[in-house]
């Protein structure tokens, strides 16, 4: 059996992650594919500019024609460069690694990921192109685990 932590190391030798400094770069020279693959409920609340929302649990069919999940600026993203969001940095990097596995030529994490960017205080938008605070996004982010989220005490 595999811990969370084994497979997303095991995921993180086979891509590239980038810091959000360095994304900050990339936007203001390139136009890349920004893809958030957090939760619907999560990218309404808040999300980095211009990105486009398909979940991780619809990644594989958003990826592909024929599914009504299909994203066709997903799918035609092949040979674009993709730079992919989460919340912390994990589920964009098994996202970047199955995209690669799918053809994606130039696919990476974004390191932190939204806590990373937020933290370095670069600006947030909700669903209304709304600027969100930095305090605001900062209360979400950092909630603390129910108990049934926490590991049994012996």
């Amino acid at each position: 059996m595999k811990t969370f932590q084994a497979l997303l190391n095991e995921s993180l030798q086979q891509i590239k992650e980038i810091f959000p400094w360095d994304l900050q770069e990339i936007i203001a020279s390139k136009q890349p594919l920004l893809l958030d693959v957090r939760e619907p409920y999560e990218f309404e609340k808040f999300h980095i500019k211009n990105s486009i929302n398909v979940p991780r649990g619809i990644l594989e069919t958003a990826c592909e024609y024929g599914f009504e999940d299909t994203v066709p600026e997903l799918v035609q993203a092949r040979d674009k460069e993709v730079i992919v969001i989460c919340r912390s940095g994990n589920r964009s990097v098994f996202a970047a690694h199955t995209m690669q596995l799918m053809g994606y030529q130039s696919v990476v994490s974004l390191k932190t990921g939204i806590r990373g960017w937020n933290d370095y205080e670069l600006p947030l938008y909700n669903l209304q192109h709304q600027l969100v605070e930095i305090e605001e996004v900062d209360k979400i982010l950092n909630l603390p685990l129910r108990p049934d989220q926490l590991p049994p005490k012996n």
